[in-house]
């Protein structure tokens, strides 16, 4: 089996070892891994702020980068959620237009190929257990677009819980929102803030050590706040967790 990874633009400016995290995890699960060097911006900051016209170019150049592939995995739900969600929206609305059916028809062809990382690993390869080792307790933030767009459920924690030397302890208020929300965090910084506070105050009150999610964009936010707060906490992506082994641990 090949997947092709879609790295995203937060992990592959900000947190470059993530996108090796998921390579790893996956080349040790048997997937091969192509990385398709057209992919860009999917165009969610552009939608999100109402600049539907300019997204669209992004639209079409993500759905030419993985024409072919039959899996395209992401360690992101926020823009699986771009593509799944939005994109079948975008290209209904220019159909509608009388623009043509272009965008629908690359999104009809795209969507039902994206998949979060834990969708993939879970329904697709049907693991949980995949091998890891992160002798840590963990704490596990629900990011917004994966709870209530994709519906991940309990897919992350499963995988957490299956990790060896793990101790996962529940996040109080898990549910609720972080504060950032893309351009809403830019739009909204005081409100986002104190959203941001409400969550990282309750991920501390855990006594874990790590604070895992599987969205950079949420742990950038949570993470700049810990920071800030002088707090031992970490955040982390649940990717690098996944990917560490006993033999080759997380550095």
């Amino acid at each position: 089996m090949r997947a092709a990874l879609f790295v995203t633009c937060v992990t592959d400016a900000l947190y470059p070892r993530t996108g090796i995290a998921v390579v790893r995890l996956l080349e040790r699960l048997g997937v091969g891994v192509d990385f398709p060097a057209a992919q860009s911006c999917c165009g969610q900051p552009q939608y999100n702020t109402g600049y539907r016209y300019e997204t669209e170019p992004l639209m079409r150049r993500t759905a030419r980068a993985f024409a072919g592939h039959e899996y395209v995995v992401t360690p992101s739900g926020s823009c699986a959620a771009m593509i799944r969600e939005h994109y079948p929206r975008i290209g209904r609305k220019a159909a509608a237009e009388g623009r043509g059916s272009e965008l629908a028809e690359a999104a009809a062809a795209l969507a039902p190929r994206v998949y979060e990382l834990t969708e993939f690993l879970v329904d697709v390869l049907g693991v949980t257990d995949v091998g890891a080792y992160f002798p840590h307790t963990v704490t596990y933030h629900p990011s917004c677009h994966g709870l209530r767009g994709l519906g991940l459920g309990d897919r992350p924690r499963r995988l957490l819980a299956a990790v060896k030397g793990l101790d996962l302890v529940e996040l109080p208020g898990a549910e609720e929102c972080c504060g950032f929300g893309g351009t809403f965090a830019v739009k909204n910084p005081d409100v986002s803030t104190a959203m941001g506070t409400d969550k990282i105050t309750a991920a501390a009150g855990t006594g874990a050590q790590v604070l895992c999610g599987a969205d950079n964009s949420c742990l950038a936010h949570l993470g700049g706040l810990l920071r800030r707060a002088d707090s031992p906490l970490r955040t982390l992506h649940l990717a690098e967790i996944l990917a560490a082994t006993e033999e080759e641990p997380l550095t």
